[in-house]
Parts: C-alpha cells; sequence; structure tokens
C-alpha cells in the first residue's frame, strides 16, 4: 500500500510537468567565417573597444609643428651640404677647384684631404660628435 501511495505520489509530480525543447542551430557570428557581414562593424568596434595598445600617432607633416629658426638651420645645412657635395663632384670630373683643407659650415667640420687612390672627406656634426667620410676613389682612363 506504501509502494502505491508513492507511485501515485510521483506520477502526480511528474506528469504535469513536461519539458520542451527546441534544436539548437550553430550560425557563425564573424564575417570571415561566413557570419553576418553586418557583424563586421560591430565586432571592429568590440575589438577596438578591448584594445589596450595606443598606436603613436606620427604627423603627416613632418617639421610642421618645428620651431622656424630650427627649420632655417636646417635648411641652410642643407644647402651648404649640397653646395659641398657640387663642388666635390665637379672636383672629381674636372670642373671645379676643391682646395685641402678644413671648413666650418654651421654644426659640420669637414676636412678634405687627397690621397694617391682619391678624395677623402671626413664630415663632422659639431653638435653631436657623429662622424661620417667618404672616400672618391679617382679612375684613369
Amino acid at each position: 500500500m506504501k509502494a502505491k501511495l508513492y507511485l501515485l505520489l510521483v506520477a502526480v509530480i511528474i506528469l504535469p510537468c513536461t519539458s520542451n525543447s527546441q534544436d539548437l542551430i550553430f550560425k557563425f557570428i564573424n564575417p570571415a567565417f561566413g557570419g553576418e557581414t553586418f557583424n563586421y562593424q560591430w565586432l571592429m568596434s568590440s575589438a577596438d573597444a578591448q584594445n589596450d595598445f595606443a598606436e603613436k600617432q606620427e604627423s603627416m607633416f613632418p617639421g610642421l609643428d618645428d620651431d622656424p629658426l630650427s627649420d632655417f638651420e636646417n635648411s641652410l645645412n642643407r644647402q651648404l651640404l649640397s653646395q659641398l657635395s657640387r663642388k666635390l663632384i665637379e672636383n672629381q670630373f674636372g670642373e671645379g677647384e676643391l682646395e685641402e683643407g678644413v671648413y666650418i659650415f654651421g654644426n659640420y667640420q669637414i676636412e678634405i684631404g687627397e690621397f694617391d687612390d682619391g678624395l677623402n672627406v671626413v664630415i663632422f656634426d659639431l653638435s653631436n660628435g657623429d662622424q661620417s667620410t667618404i672616400f672618391i676613389p679617382y679612375y684613369y682612363y
């Protein structure tokens, strides 16, 4: 009798509780894998919001924020080095005279010396101590 009562009690509790379910459907979210293309902007904004790294912003116009006096000095140094290189080329190919010696142009000290093999030019940057050496060989025809 007790067993029948327990079965009846279990039946009364379990029978009204029916369960419903549906089919599970998987769908890609990322458009790169076949997902909806409208998810792209949402995914990118979500990724940008989680990005902890900041990119170094470089100016599109370098030198625009510099001091005008510094720009003038850089321009003058470029022009002097351009004239010196022009004289070196003229001397190498016989169109001008460039004498040996030490020349100082702004922040640059330039030493010019001739050797048996060619012309040696040493450029010192007096502001930071950098040095460049250029050797121009002579070619005999």
